[in-house]
């Protein structure tokens, strides 16, 4: 979970466009649910790295929350590229992948 106190100006920005990202199978925040690790930004370049509530989530979620990241990521003034990731899911490497090409 991310600790807010030490982020950014644009971080916590970010953060709190994070907090509209809706889990759509279970229909809470997933900043609520403190399912965000980390959020870095760096110049025009964000990186968020998230888990979901179970390992075995419906890749279909998992895909839709990250490109919902991306989203509320690219609407911040000043960023210009973004790298989101999940972690600890059992297929996390393709929905990586997928998350990675839908740039």
């Amino acid at each position: 979970m991310v600790e807010v106190n030490g982020l950014s100006e644009v971080e916590r920005e970010l953060y709190e466009r994070l907090k509209e990202v809706v889990d759509p199978e279970f229909g809470f925040s997933i900043v609520e649910r403190g399912l965000i690790d980390e959020i870095e930004v760096k110049g025009d370049k964000a990186k968020i790295v998230y888990h979901l509530t179970v390992p075995f989530c419906p890749p279909v979620f998992a895909l839709h929350i990250g490109r919902e990241i991306k989203r509320k990521a690219l609407s911040i003034s000043g960023v210009k590229e973004v790298e989101v990731r999940v972690q600890g899911h059992i297929q996390e490497e393709e929905i990586n992948k997928a998350l990675k090409e839908g740039e």
